[in-house]
């Protein structure tokens, strides 16, 4: 099982380019960094869970700049969105700038989705917060004719890209795996209608249950096995291992926007970690 390392790259946290030197470093396959285009103040939507919202939502830089940056300085390092909110995002540029990662990366780029939860900020980008995720679908299928075909068109209920031709495209062939982030069943249902796995979170239900619950939902739709990766997991060997029992690829460590000293340790303990589990 893979371990990678998810954050929010911020002007007061590791710098990507260190925390990518880092990561490689210490044998963790991929990188994970988090979007968000702002926050309106004031917002009627709570965040997850509840409670104040975190200053590093805020604060959060771009995706596609910081995996840019860290692509410079790593060869092996995986480089993922965890997650893109495609929904707030114009399509032709989107799958373009997708396809500018993989190929300056060497066609190791993730690329992680998701749908959102703040209505207002999803609002403020001109997207109607009820219909997002039929957006979403629509903007992956128009962004797979745009990195397959020669000249492209997509005409769906909400998403119409006109014919047209555009380069680069992407070094991964067809285009980066899609990896659906959410929880069960909803976004689970959208991995396997058109994605390539799955990114639940650890702490969304439990994974004894979802985890079986996807493969046979795959199965049955004649996807195969899709590959999950779990983010927010515990540092707690015997949760990892049975997390790799039930077919996980992959965890993430979810770490702070902080500042080399305090990243470097948890970076230590969870190389550690991946040894035991691993063993």
């Amino acid at each position: 099982m893979e371990f990678g390392a998810s954050i929010f790259f911020t002007d007061y946290s590791i710098s990507p380019t260190e925390l990518a030197v880092a990561l490689e470093e210490r044998g963790f396959d991929s990188l994970w960094v988090a979007e968000h285009s702002h926050i309106p103040v004031p917002r009627r939507t709570p965040p997850p869970g509840g409670g104040e919202l975190a200053k590093r939502y805020y604060d959060v830089m771009d995706p596609f700049v910081t995996l840019g940056a860290a692509s410079a300085v790593t060869k092996t390092l995986k480089l993922a969105t965890g997650i893109c909110l495609v929904i707030q995002r114009d399509t032709i540029q989107t799958a373009k700038s997708v396809a500018s990662i993989d190929q300056v990366s060497g066609g190791r780029f993730l690329f992680g989705i998701g749908g959102g939860w703040n209505a207002e900020e999803i609002e403020a980008h001109g997207t109607v917060f009820a219909t997002r995720m039929q957006k979403m679908r629509e903007q992956i299928e128009a962004m797979k004719e745009i990195w397959t075909k020669t000249t492209a068109e997509y005409e769906g209920q909400i998403v119409k890209v006109p014919s047209m031709q555009t380069w680069p495209k992407p070094t991964h062939k067809p285009y980066p795996p899609i990896l659906v982030g959410g929880a069960f069943p909803w976004a689970a249902r959208r991995a396997v209608r058109y994605g390539d796995g799955w990114f639940p979170n650890a702490t969304s239900g439990n994974p004894e249950d979802y985890m079986p619950a996807f493969q046979k939902m795959a199965a049955e739709a004649g996807r195969g096995s899709l590959p999950v990766t779990i983010g927010g997991a515990p540092e707690d060997a015997g949760k990892l291992k049975r997390f790799r029992e039930l077919g996980a690829v992959r965890v993430n460590v979810s770490l702070p926007a902080e500042g080399r000293d305090q990243i470097l340790p948890i970076l230590d303990r969870w190389a550690a970690l991946r040894g035991q589990v691993n063993a």
